[in-house]
């Protein structure tokens, strides 16, 4: 015989006000919680939306990043004689040579950051057709002109239409405003990649390659005609897509592992909450618990009632938090990225298994939290608690 769940329902709305602390308490922890798993899906949803999955960036195997990157003119000529590489109307094969470079800027609220800025090739527009331009208009091949990403115009002095920023000697003037629908490149400057290997001496040695393949599926057949040339043993191609979610994994890793860890310790208070919360209902429902083991009910019976109570008002409080931490998703937020070392913008953004992490991680307080006064209802006699109050 069991015990209605209608029954534990029930009893959920009497005790209001200590059960609106511990919701308040859950809600909190699992608030905390699922915006660490937000923030670090964020970073790696807009590193990852940074590539295209028909594009190829080839970079040197021991760097760690673009800016650690080195491709001399040799290797280039040679990675651009390979095959199943697309070529543009005008018969131009589609690549871009990418210095990409490091340089400081000053923040609106002041401060320093560092900015990325990227070198590229004309063919830019056929490689990368997400980025549009949102104002102004595209730079001036062979000028020092610059367009800025969107994430970048608000946030750091200078990077309007119109300023001058000054590095490698020289100044260079923003004459655009592009964006890339929240990926990566728009916290970026972009500007002509032969002017920008100029401004700092760097000949013909560009960061990075990325090319356009002939089709997606064409990817396995050039990296095995790129692998078999003994020449490009030290270079590495990749998915234009998955090179730029690796870069994502240090600090994506981090922000989750600090924050769980953090999170866990938050939730120790929240399940303290819960456990005082059934602690005070196992005392105040003495006498209902003898009844019902009067009327022939179990042990577990008694015990599996006091549990789901407690698994309800955590789980209610898991879907309170959550509901506060989705408005998250209307707020971007900057930080140093630890692999390039420069400015990152990215969104908070919410995944299905964010949401069902989140409701296990709450109702994982609540049995923890109920899982001992439950075994103390269900201890109780039934003469001691029909004589009690």
């Amino acid at each position: 015989m069991q015990i209605p769940f209608r029954y534990s329902l029930k009893n959920f709305t009497k005790r209001r006000l200590t059960n609106i602390i511990t919701v308040s308490g859950v809600a909190l922890v699992v608030f905390v919680f699922a915006a660490v798993l937000m923030m670090a899906y964020g970073i790696q949803k807009t590193l990852q939306d940074t590539g295209t999955k028909d594009n190829v960036l080839i970079s040197r195997k021991s760097s760690t990043g673009e800016i650690t990157s080195i491709i001399d003119g040799d290797t280039q000529n040679i990675i651009s004689s390979l095959p199943y590489i697309e070529k543009a109307p005008d018969g131009n094969q589609i690549i871009s040579y990418e210095p990409v470079v490091v340089i400081n800027l000053e923040k609106v609220g002041g401060g320093m950051s560092n900015i990325t800025v990227r070198g590229v090739s004309p063919e830019i527009k056929l490689l990368r057709p997400q980025a549009k331009l949102l104002e102004g208009r595209m730079f001036k091949w062979g000028t020092r002109e610059l367009i800025v990403g969107s994430g970048l115009t608000d946030r750091f002095e200078g990077a309007k239409i119109g300023d001058k920023i000054r590095f490698a000697g020289d100044s260079w003037t923003i004459v655009g405003i592009f964006g890339t629908d929240g990926s990566g490149f728009d916290s970026e400057f972009w500007g002509d990649s032969k002017q920008l290997l100029d401004a700092f001496n760097r000949g013909n040695t560009i960061s990075t390659m990325t090319l356009k393949l002939t089709t997606a599926s064409d990817f396995d057949k050039f990296k095995r005609k790129f692998e078999a040339d003994q020449r490009l043993q030290q270079f590495e191609p990749e998915i234009e897509q998955k090179y730029y979610e690796k870069q994502s994994e240090l600090m994506s890793n981090f922000i989750k592992y600090l924050g769980i860890f953090i999170t866990i310790i938050f939730s120790l208070g929240a399940t303290i909450g819960a456990m005082i919360t059934m602690y005070s209902a196992v005392a105040n429902r003495t006498r209902e618990i003898g009844t019902l083991r009067a009327l022939g009910f179990r042990r577990r019976n008694i015990m599996a009632v006091f549990l789901s109570e407690s698994v309800i008002i955590s789980f209610a409080g898991g879907v309170l938090g959550l509901i506060l931490a989705s408005f998250l998703q209307f707020f971007s937020i900057s930080t140093l990225n630890f692999t390039s070392f420069s400015e990152l913008q990215f969104s908070f953004a919410v995944s299905p298994s964010i949401i069902i992490s989140s409701l296990i991680f709450s109702v994982a307080m609540g049995i923890i939290g109920g899982f001992l006064p439950s075994v103390r209802a269900s201890r109780k006699k039934i003469v001691d608690s029909l004589r009690a109050g």
